[in-house]
């Protein structure tokens, strides 16, 4: 697996990387790895196979993210997704959420390296594009040191080629998905020390990446950078990720909301409702004058019954008059 093709990219967030806000993502950034949110084997196996897991071309390179303990199941969801077009099969061992739990996947499974290498063996055996896997390292009272280590040459045999580790533990009791995201300490050197010993694998850090900067520090040891909240509520840095890491240019911003009011406008006369393509610009303007407001007006209006392009036009309108003052 080529790991500069890892170098940066959007962690899979449940509710928020939709293949709406892929599309939005890709438009600001041409090399962004993107990731689905998770999806579970049995949905994919039995679900609305367009609805979970399409996505438009454009969206390459990205990455199907599964979760679920099955092997069987893994492997023939896996296929699916291999069919559909996904350039990378990544398994969930890092999800600590009580309904992950209770269905035996996500982190609690680092308990389990070996049903995880089960499960990475038979996805392998089934797909021939790249097999990842996200975890943390290590849940409750493993010991990071040896528990990480131990899933890693798990998965390493079982033919998993990368792994993208969120640098903290997860307690799987007595702490929220929203307090594993911040309580439990953050052990970057960990994460660098597994790049050093495994030079082989392409390794991704995960955890506490705020900005392009930090995203920076943290290449200088290990392969990839997987970013997510702070990508999702600032998305304007991604116009910058392809001139300082991948060699490109800039991107226009202004240029990429014309382009995403056209893919909203195509959507809408597929009966696709306004706001679930508006929710993910929220965050796009901050700090420009007019962004308040912007915000302010997609909220009150995209998520009316029978919601238009008018209303992201409208919003849009708002940044224009402000910045025309700020300008006069």
């Amino acid at each position: 697996m080529d790991a500069t093709n890892h170098k940066f990219c959007i962690a899979p967030m449940m509710e928020w990387t939709d293949r709406h806000c892929r599309y939005l993502h890709r438009l600001l950034s041409r090399h962004v790895r993107l990731y689905t949110e998770m999806v579970t084997a049995e949905a994919v196996i039995r679900g609305d196979r367009e609805r979970l897991i399409g996505f438009d071309s454009v969206e390459h390179p990205v990455a199907l993210q599964l979760g679920g303990s099955d092997p069987a199941k893994l492997a023939e969801a896996a296929k699916i997704g291999a069919d559909f077009g996904y350039d990378e099969i990544n398994l969930n061992v890092g999800c600590p959420s009580d309904r992950v739990q209770s269905g035996r996947f996500g982190a609690c499974l680092m308990l389990e390296p070996k049903l995880v290498a089960e499960c990475v063996f038979a996805i392998r055996a089934a797909v021939s594009i790249p097999l990842t896997v996200k975890c943390r390292i290590g849940v409750d009272r493993q010991d990071p040191e040896f528990a990480l280590r131990a899933l890693i040459e798990c998965c390493k045999q079982a033919g998993a080629s990368g792994f993208a580790i969120h640098a903290r533990k997860a307690w799987l009791q007595g702490l929220s998905p929203k307090e594993n995201r911040e309580i439990p300490p953050l052990n970057y050197d960990l994460v660098y020390a597994i790049k050093r010993e495994r030079p082989e694998l392409t390794i991704m850090l995960n955890g506490g990446i705020a900005n392009l900067d930090d995203a920076e520090r943290h290449l200088a040891h290990i392969d990839g950078a997987m970013i997510g909240r702070a990508a999702y509520h600032s998305p304007a840095m991604l116009t910058e990720v392809d001139a300082r890491f991948f060699g490109g240019e800039s991107i226009d911003i202004d240029n990429v909301i014309e382009q995403y009011a056209r893919y909203v406008g195509r959507q809408l006369r597929r009966s696709v409702p306004l706001n679930t393509m508006t929710k993910h610009l929220v965050g796009l303007f901050n700090g420009r004058p007019g962004a308040r407001a912007f915000r302010r007006h997609l909220s009150e209006n995209a998520t009316r019954r029978g919601a238009g392009i008018e209303v992201l036009r409208d919003a849009l309108r708002h940044l224009q008059r402000e910045h025309d003052r700020v300008a006069a």
